[in-house]
């Protein structure tokens, strides 16, 4: 997205633009009339169906109230460092500030990358090779110890390079900063200097070093991965039980697989935090709860948000579409593609005429149905989706009404030795009931040109880590293919598609390029396109490179996902934000109760 100089700053404004453009191209600014009637008040908009999408619903600046949150399963990790799940990194911004941040706001403007603990966004050098950040003086952790520089950089360190203790995160630093292949992390690596190519010449400065351009950076900047760590507090995988807060939450309490409290750091300081308002007293968030029950709970007004923020399942879908809920729900759309990976390391897959069987044989309509219809997403041909920047619209496995072709798929299993058919297994996320619908929708599809897929289903929270995302797990156990989905890491096509399709993303564990993909042509591609000056060529490449991913026919792009989002009447200062995969912005959530 950057263009790097004229000046870093107007290059990601532009970026921005395009971005903001691309995921809400009809939004208004707050307080504004929308298409769907939504009523201006002086400081928000009204309850109404899609209020949410482009305005503030339910505006309060009143202190107090408990937010109450609630998920299906667990977090991947809500250490900062240990993430790579949507939900955390917008929740983790409660209690762990970053060197930037998206902007809590409605609309477009969500999308605005803003200072956080630092005093502006970052200095690049004329190669954008280097990158430069000065921090706020005066910030203090929740035990009153003061921040410093020192502390992202060893927040950096043990979130990209100790993939032994900490491996669910995206691992961007450790490919571009100059020496990243070879250092070790700080568990590893005793030199109390760290990695060199991240400079802290005082408490306020941090330099990086970059080995190769990068025009994104600052999105980088974002990441949860850049709150600062306490090198004296860390204890590795176990840091999670006891995380040191930096924003205006602590942990009053946390409880691995159940849940956690959180309450106000008295540490924090208004006057040094120009993001957050901070308005609920408390915060609490249940994991391993029903998605059903999650759903009555929010038609009741005893929970506050699913953190998952994926939306209504479908059982309660035909419920809320209802006038009686209607006005509570924010159709939204997630910046994200749901597919299935086809892995060419489990037999008969290494052959591409058995992937193309799989590609043609898939009723996407199907697919939709199961899901709950229209309302939850549109039927995907690409990886890509439309609200990222850099999208191309391409259908390289056409089918009549995407609807399947029984007769391309049995000449691609002739093709493949297989005119018969063979057997294989497909895993889903037990937890996730449209995933499961997904998978059975299939299933049946595959069925149909004689192909048996076996569901095999896991637990989300652990669906990368120990399955899924493992590749000795994944080839000793023959899951051909894994149904996942995708949200860009920043709305532009290499924020979405680095970490599923570079060969440098396949990780032993955690890992999310679950196609294990190592083409040295597309790893080139997205390598030169984000080293490339020039805007406009570098939008044309994501959309040329998501082009040569599908031809390889290691994905089956399925859905452009939408998530029916609910509001009870509870809850305020809600909106949805773009930035965050289109959940409701838990920066700004507030309750009544």
């Amino acid at each position: 997205m950057n263009s790097r100089k004229a000046t870093a700053t107007l290059a990601l404004a532009m970026a921005l633009a395009l971005g903001a453009s691309a995921c809400s191209s009809d939004s208004k600014d707050d307080g504004k009339k929308t298409g769907g009637g939504t009523k201006s008040t002086a400081s928000g908009v009204s309850a109404a169906k899609d209020a949410a999408l482009t305005g503030i619903v339910n505006a309060s600046d009143k202190k107090g109230g408990t937010v109450t949150m609630e998920n299906s399963d667990v977090p991947d990790s809500l250490d900062p460092g240990n993430t790579y799940y949507g939900w955390v990194q917008n929740f983790s911004r409660l209690y762990a500030r970053t060197l930037l941040t998206f902007k809590p706001a409605a609309g477009s403007a969500g999308l605005q990358v803003v200072p956080d603990l630092a005093t502006g966004l970052g200095k690049a050098s004329a190669d954008a090779k280097t990158w430069t950040y000065t921090i706020r003086p005066g910030l203090k952790y929740d035990d009153g110890t003061p921040i410093t520089t020192k502390d992202i950089k060893y927040g950096i360190e043990r979130s990209n390079f100790a993939p032994e203790a900490l491996s669910n995160g995206p691992t961007y630093f450790k490919a571009y900063l100059e020496g990243g292949d070879k250092y070790q992390g700080p568990y590893k690596d005793k030199n109390p200097n760290g990695i060199a190519s991240i400079e802290t010449p005082d408490d306020t400065t941090i330099v990086f070093h970059l080995s190769k351009p990068f025009a994104d950076f600052d999105y980088l900047a974002t990441f949860s991965q850049t709150a600062p760590i306490p090198a004296a507090k860390d204890d590795g995988a176990g840091y999670v039980k006891h995380i040191v807060s930096s924003g205006p939450y602590k942990f009053k309490s946390y409880q691995d697989g159940v849940g956690a409290d959180l309450v106000r750091n008295p540490e924090w300081s208004q006057a040094t935090d120009p993001v957050r308002k901070a308005l609920p007293d408390e915060i609490k968030i249940k994991f391993k709860v029903d998605a059903t029950s999650i759903d009555n709970d929010l038609l009741s007004g005893n929970t506050t948000v699913d953190s998952g923020g994926t939306g209504v399942s479908p059982q309660t879908q035909a419920k809320v579409i209802n006038p009686q809920y209607a006005k509570n729900t924010d159709d939204s759309y997630a910046g994200a593609t749901s597919y299935m990976a086809i892995n060419p390391n489990v037999a008969p897959f290494d052959n591409i005429e058995c992937r193309k069987a799989v590609e043609y044989a898939i009723d996407k309509v199907s697919v939709q149905t199961a899901i709950g219809g229209s309302v939850k997403g549109d039927v995907a041909t690409t990886l890509l989706p439309p609200t990222v920047n850099g999208y191309s619209k391409f259908d390289e496995f056409a089918t009549p009404g995407g609807k399947g072709d029984v007769a391309k798929a049995k000449q691609s299993l002739t093709a493949c030795g297989k005119p018969g058919g063979f057997t294989t297994n497909l895993t889903a996320r037990s937890d996730r009931p449209t995933e499961m619908a997904t998978a059975t929708a299939i299933q049946n599809s595959l069925k149909q040109v004689g192909i048996t897929a076996n569901i095999k289903s896991y637990p989300a929270g652990k669906y990368f880590s120990n399955f899924a995302g493992v590749p000795s797990y994944v080839h000793s156990h023959q899951l051909g293919l894994m149904l996942t989905a995708w949200g860009a890491d920043w709305p532009t096509g290499y924020g979405f598609l680095d970490q599923i399709v570079d060969g440098s993303a396949i990780k032993p564990s955690g890992g999310n390029n679950l196609q294990e993909l190592n083409d040295p042509a597309i790893n080139k591609a997205l390598s030169d396109a984000i080293s490339n000056t020039d805007a406009a060529a570098r939008t044309t490449a994501w959309g040329q490179i998501d082009k040569m991913v599908v031809d390889t026919a290691t994905v089956v792009p399925l859905i452009y996902r939408k998530n029916l989002l609910y509001r009870p009447d509870s809850a305020t200062n809600v909106t949805v934000t773009q930035a965050y995969l289109g959940m409701y912005d838990y920066l700004l959530l507030g309750s009544s109760k």
